[in-house]
């Protein structure tokens, strides 16, 4: 498809209809009630056809009550039918309820025409039989099953929204037995379908109470306070009668505010003292790290906890959660329940949207960046892209603007003009009205928000920053965003919002239709999440009505998830298919299974991405797990091949010495270190332990022993404040505030001393950032402690305040005034007051001391704990520094190596099989396209060895036992995948007389040893052009001769074949194409190789120009030609080797003999206009050694065979010496100093 194709919503009419079937007798006096967004005869004949059942449709009618837009369903008018005393009949089969209600057509339809109107009622407290649907009963009974066998326990349901958590919960609380239940939300504003399916499914006739003060609760008839009920349980047990249960609905927000949970207010104390037999969390995956909110929960006592999540994701259930303690239900089980429930008519998941992503390329944009590089502290790097870098901001005229500002305007305007972007029309833009788009920072919100005003197609949405730390201004930002989004939508016909993380969790927001994801988040959890957020169900009115006046509604049925890096967004899907799987979780499976599980998602989620030709497509599994190894694979080409991506290396101290002798034998990429040894040697440390990714931790033993070592007996814990007069009056919030930071202070200190000694201690090896970090992480672990200390005092100060208020009322109210004057019962009084205070008074002093020894005991164990994570982190550090280090060292040789790869592929890749088919190289076979001298040569270690890497080894190790080495250095898939994308990338570069090819193969070779330093193809057609200066002509002559006598690449033959080619003159004489390169290759084109591999590069280069074109006689042969020339015998040597004979057969080398006219490459080099003389040097691919900055000279290494190059310089007014014995700068080898020119 050439456009995404975008439907977010469907054009739908509520009907209810009621029909018959006459010839089914139990149906006899009995109507099917059921209700429709679409064509109410299509949906009954879904109904009826697959069992061949004569209907006839009674009536239809407009499922919105009379006068409103407000609409109904089907089991709404069902709960009145049965209300006013109408049988509803079962299925015969199941035994659960069907749709059929016994009740003629026209009294059904009298009754629902009641309804519309509101003319009839429903008894609030008749309450609906309800069955749980399968998914709901096994998350009931796994939790059932879990609290019984694990007491106190905690349980999570990772849920999708329309699950239906609320109902299950009321029927697990049923099913335990619980007595006392508490339901605490992070979102008050859900109270309503609590309240709801309580009054739906329980009732005050399930021996439930509903308790709540929440706001939203205001004014419902069956909500009590908690007074209210605890004055009926009171009465109960006097009657001896069994106490109701209750279930107390509350918010986090107002727990956190009470004085017995941290807050201010004097309220909710029986939150406090009630024993819980079942404590509810509802969202658990908000608002549950703050300080505020563990305080709140760890002081409330229950039997066992329920956690509920909207999100079904591993993020909260790895950290807090085992295996057996989690219930899942996915997007992709939703979407397949939804699917099998289609047509039933009981569907929750009907209404839920269906999720689709759009990934691009962002290739076209950032192009020009990736040929360019990025500048990095002076020195241009590889451009490899990144989300978060392409958004980047700079403070400019204090105000933050992008890095790549023309680039991001690229992007804004490839959004809303290229037809295969989501804003290129207004057909799409009409359906993408409102839309949610993260990035990574604050500041680049506020730079897209300037430009999307200001932009001529965006600047008609209305833009909301709504971000949440480092905002400007904002306190309650979470809160304030929603309002502002909402607000706006209400508004404005079309807006976007901009975020980094507010509102991508827990927040219900129906209009938005698309998630643009411009941020680098990489975790399955929170992409996931994010994306959700534009899965809400949503039915607006349209305002307009149909033919028949009814009013016209769209309903939300997909929605959007637009992003922009393919690589993370794949890889993130691939992990959300199969991590919540326990068969493929972890990178677990086959990839059978795997693929599997993708397909599964697929279904529901498809995936739509450019192919090859910028075309979308829908992906299948196998290319959701290609496409990510295709591009990185394009990345290890486009490094020719000098990517870490390639190798397989975690954990260096696994390495064997053995291995290691192998690897030190290849030649780093980088320069060695200054003071850094040749050979990397590999020794784990004692003390410490490392798993099998590499990760370095320290042993408890050593890192009490290295406490000692650098802080002996010295004691750092010291109350500095008067901790006694602040315990004495922290009674209010601010002074336990103030006693709070007190300690908090006291504690930084603490560990602020041991950090300095500690950096004392470590010098140079105490990092900076393993400082800042050591004091990020004692610095908040001082805060909690602070915090959770004094705000317990508090706690523990109003739990006494309020016993003695109790005890005092309990007291006065027990009183006896019986004949006694007003100043007796006064006295009474007065000493009931004074015994309580009394005793309020010794216990608060006693809870003083306590607080006061806690807060000594706390310092003590402080200091202790800084010690040692302080020395635990630096000793760690720096053991996984030099983990670190020996890795990149290693990784630098294995780069040596793996440069070397696409010049054997280069050089091999034409072997053919015993059936003359292509061999496909990988690394299983690797070895057996080289041959192993050339292997050596190259890579500087035998087959043998590199088998060795590759496969494993026995060896025996230090203690004298046999052990084994696993192999696996190289990652079969990148390595495999990466030699595919070379040959393949070789092959559409092949033919060099195409213009069109910019480039060729050898940009993708990094330079090997000197001789095979290939010189850019720019530089080689100056050489040529200067060839054709010195010899005007020469390409129009057949008979003229030209060889090339040290190839290297074979890019010097190619332009001259190019040249010769396109010679009008030698197409008059050869007018066939293939007629024409035959007489070149055979009489006209030279070429000597100095080794195996050389050779073969550049014959298959030169000759692999046209499958269909088949060279059979060339004159190129593999002789070094240097040491000839430098003795002078170069021409006796290709006498010998050319002869007097034709061109001989391709396949045995050989060819013509060139005449003596024939012109040489230049060693040269030469170019038109200024250049330096190193550029010169280095564009003819000359040795040289440049002492000028120690007083010495510029030499270059090579006898009279440069006497052309020196000529040549003249012109740029350089002056090179030739002395045949050289210098000690050449090893006295034939030299050329520079006598004039340059620095």
């Amino acid at each position: 498809m050439s456009k995404p194709n975008v439907k977010t919503s469907k054009l739908v009419i509520p009907i209810i209809y009621g029909y018959t079937t006459p010839e089914i007798r139990r149906h006899d006096g009995c109507t099917k009630i059921g209700d429709t967004e679409r064509d109410a005869e299509a949906r009954i004949g879904e109904q009826t056809n697959t069992s061949d059942v004569e209907y006839q449709i009674e009536w239809t009618e407009n499922a919105v009550f009379s006068g409103t837009i407000e609409i109904f369903r089907d089991h709404d008018f069902h709960k009145v039918l049965e209300a006013y005393g109408i049988e509803r009949l079962r299925s015969i089969n199941t035994g659960e309820l069907t749709e059929w209600f016994r009740i003629e057509p026209k009294k059904a339809e009298e009754m629902l025409q009641d309804f519309r109107h509101r003319r009839i009622t429903v008894d609030p407290d008749e309450i609906l039989p309800y069955t749980l649907r399968d998914e709901q009963r096994e998350a009931v009974e796994m939790t059932v099953d879990y609290k019984n066998n694990n007491p106190g326990g905690e349980f999570l349901w990772n849920a999708k929204p329309r699950f239906g958590k609320t109902l299950c919960v009321y029927d697990v609380a049923k099913r335990m037995g619980a007595k006392k239940v508490l339901i605490v939300t992070n979102r008050p504003a859900i109270a309503n379908s609590w309240y709801s399916d309580y009054m739906k499914f329980l009732g005050r006739q399930s021996g439930y109470f509903f308790v709540s003060s929440t706001d939203a609760l205001k004014g419902k008839s069956m909500v009590i306070p908690y007074e209210t009920y605890k004055q009926d349980e009171q009465s109960r047990i006097e009657k001896k009668a069994d106490p109701m249960g209750m279930i107390y609905f509350l918010s986090l927000q107002d727990l956190k505010g009470s004085s017995f949970f941290g807050g201010d207010l004097p309220k909710l104390r029986e939150i406090s003292t009630i024993k819980w037999d079942l404590l509810v969390i509802d969202e658990a995956h908000e608002g549950v790290d703050t300080y505020k909110t563990d305080t709140a929960f760890n002081h409330i006592k229950r039997e066992f906890t329920l956690h509920l999540s909207g999100t079904p994701f591993k993020a909260l259930a790895n950290a807090k959660f085992r295996k057996e303690a989690i219930f899942n239900w996915t997007y992709a089980e939703e979407q397949q329940k939804k699917q099998a429930l289609m047509g039933k008519p009981d569907n929750p998941y009907a209404v839920l949207p269906k999720l689709n992503m759009y990934t691009y390329q962002m290739s076209e944009i950032v192009a020009d960046k990736i040929k360019q590089g990025v500048e990095i502290l002076g020195e241009t790097e590889e451009y490899a892209f990144d989300l978060g870098e392409f958004f980047r901001t700079k403070e400019l005229a204090g105000d933050a603007s992008f890095v790549y500002n023309d680039q991001v305007d690229m992007f804004l305007d490839a959004l809303t003009r290229k037809e295969k972007y989501p804003f290129s029309s207004e057909e799409l833009r009409d359906e993408l009205k409102h839309t949610l788009w993260l990035l990574d920072r604050v500041d680049s919100v506020y730079a897209l928000e300037k430009k999307l005003k200001n932009h001529p197609v965006f600047k008609e949405y209305h833009v909301i920053a709504a971000v949440g730390a480092g905002s400007k201004g904002d306190e309650d930002v979470s809160d304030k965003a929603y309002d502002k989004v909402i607000d706006a939508i209400e508004k404005y016909d079309k807006t976007i919002t901009l975020s980094v993380r507010q509102l991508t969790t827990g927040v219900t927001i129906p209009e938005w239709t698309a998630v643009l994801i411009l941020s680098n988040i990489s975790s399955p959890s929170l992409y996931m999440q994010a994306a959700f957020r534009a899965q809400n169900p949503c039915l607006i009115t349209t305002g307009s009505t149909d033919g028949a006046g009814n009013p016209e509604f769209r309903r939300k049925e997909n929605a959007y998830v637009f992003d922009f890096d393919p690589a993370r967004t794949l890889t993130v899907f691939e992990q959300f298919a199969n991590n919540l799987n326990p068969n493929t979780s972890g990178g677990g499976g086959t990839v059978e299974q795997r693929q599997k599980n993708i397909q599964e998602l697929l279904n529901f989620f498809p995936v739509i991405a450019e192919d090859e030709n910028g075309e979308l497509v829908s992906l299948n599994p196998e290319q959701v797990l290609t496409i990510p190894r295709k591009i990185r694979s394009q990345e290890v080409v486009r490094r020719g091949f000098m990517s870490n991506f390639l190798f397989n290396i975690r954990n260096v101290f696994n390495i064997p010495k053995d291995a290691l002798d192998i690897i030190n034998k290849f030649t780093p990429v980088k320069e060695q270190k200054q003071h850094q040894s040749t050979d990397i040697v590999i020794a784990s440390s004692d003390g410490f332990e490392v798993d099998d990714d590499g990760n370095v931790s320290a042993t408890d033993e050593y890192t009490q022993d290295k406490v000692d070592q650098i802080f002996g007996d010295k004691k750092y814990a010291e109350i500095t404040e008067p901790i006694d007069d602040l315990v004495e009056q922290a009674t209010d919030k601010d002074s336990v505030s103030k006693l709070a930071e007190s300690i908090s202070s006291m504690l930084t200190n603490t560990a602020t001393s041991v950090i300095e000694d500690a950096q004392e201690s470590y010098g140079e090896d105490m990092k900076k950032s393993d400082t800042n970090q050591i004091t990020n992480q004692l610095t908040q672990k001082a805060e909690k402690v602070a915090h959770d200390l004094a705000t317990d005092y508090q706690i523990q100060q109003n739990i006494l305040e309020q016993e003695k208020k109790e005890a005092i009322e309990e007291a006065v109210e027990q009183l006896d005034t019986t004949n006694k004057s007003v100043a007796e019962i006064e006295q009474a009084m007065e000493q009931i007051e004074k015994k309580f205070e009394d005793e309020y008074v010794e216990k608060k002093e006693n809870l003083k001391a306590e607080t006061t020894q806690k807060i000594q005991d706390i310092m003590d164990q402080f200091e202790v704990d800084s010690k040692k994570e302080t020395t635990r982190t630096v000793e760690e550090k720096k053991e996984q520094r030099r983990a670190t280090d020996i890795m990149d060292d290693i990784r630098d040789r294995l780069r040596g190596f793996s440069r070397t790869i696409p010049s054997f592929i280069m050089a091999y890749s034409d072997k053919k099989t015993e059936s003359n088919k292509p061999v496909d190289i990988t690394l299983a076979n690797f070895d057996e396209i080289v041959p192993d001298e050339v292997f050596k040569q190259v890579t500087s270690i035998s087959l043998d060895e590199f088998r060795q890497l590759r496969d494993g080894f026995d060896y025996i190790d230090s203690e004298g036992k046999q052990q084994h080495f696993e192999g696996h250095v190289f990652d079969e898939v990148v390595f495999d995948d990466s030699i595919v994308e070379f040959v393949t990338l070789k092959k559409k570069l092949a033919d060099y007389f195409d213009e069109k090819n910019t480039e060729d193969i050898f940009d993708y070779i990094p330079p090997q040893k000197t001789n095979q330093i290939f010189t850019p193809k720019d530089v080689v057609k100056k050489m040529v052009d200067y060839l054709e200066e010195e010899n005007p002509g020469c390409f129009d002559m057949s008979d003229k001769t030209f060889i090339d006598p040290y190839m290297k690449s074979g890019l010097y033959i190619t332009e001259i074949v190019k040249r010769l080619y396109q010679s009008k003159k030698l197409k008059e004489l050869y007018p066939d194409k293939e007629d024409r390169l035959r007489h070149i290759f055979e009489k006209q084109v030279y070429g000597l190789a100095p080794t195996e591999i050389i050779y073969k590069i550049a014959t298959n280069y030169i000759l692999g120009f046209d499958e269909d074109v088949k060279i059979t006689k060339h004159n190129f042969r593999q002789v070094d030609a240097l040491p000839y020339a430098k003795d002078g015998t170069l021409q006796q040597v290709i006498d010998e080797l050319y002869g007097d004979d034709a061109g001989v057969e391709a396949k045995d080398g050989g060819s013509d003999k060139p005449s003596k006219e024939t012109i040489s490459k230049p060693k040269s080099g030469t170019v038109t206009g200024n250049k330096d003389i190193i550029s010169l040097i280095e564009d003819a691919g000359i040795e040289y050694v440049d002492l000028r900055d120690k007083k010495g000279a510029l030499w270059i290494v090579g006898g009279k065979e440069l006497q052309e190059f020196a000529d040549s310089c003249n012109r740029f007014g350089y002056e090179f010496a030739f002395v045949p014995t050289g210098g000690k700068a050449t090893d006295r080898r034939p030299g050329w100093w520079l006598k004039r020119g340059g620095k």
